[in-house]
């Protein structure tokens, strides 16, 4: 019973500028637990930061493969019309363009 109302009364003791409700829980209770535990959570942070890394070369290497192995089969079945653009862009038709000077 009065659940809802202890509830709201509790919302405006911590939000409330007179009681600074939220201040006080900071200070008497999470700031010397994170204190406790910086160390902790710092290496924890600094794990976190690793695997992250670490997942990112490997999607990025699985995603780099995913599209060479889309292109590759993309070449594959329209080897026509993917060589005549690849061939516009050799050398040989580089050099074949006259000089201007």
């Amino acid at each position: 019973p009065f659940y809802y109302e202890i509830k709201m009364a509790f919302v405006v003791w911590l939000l409330s500028p007179y009681t600074r409700g939220a201040s006080l829980l900071y200070r008497k209770f999470v700031d010397p637990t994170l204190s406790r535990k910086e160390k902790e959570i710092d290496t924890y942070i600094i794990r976190a930061r690793e695997r992250s890394y670490e997942m990112m070369v490997r999607f990025g290497k699985r995603g780099l493969n995913m599209a060479a192995t889309a292109a590759v089969q993309a070449a594959a079945k329209s080897q026509g019309v993917l060589a005549g653009r690849l061939r516009s862009f050799s050398m040989q038709d580089l050099r074949s363009i006259p000089d201007e000077a």
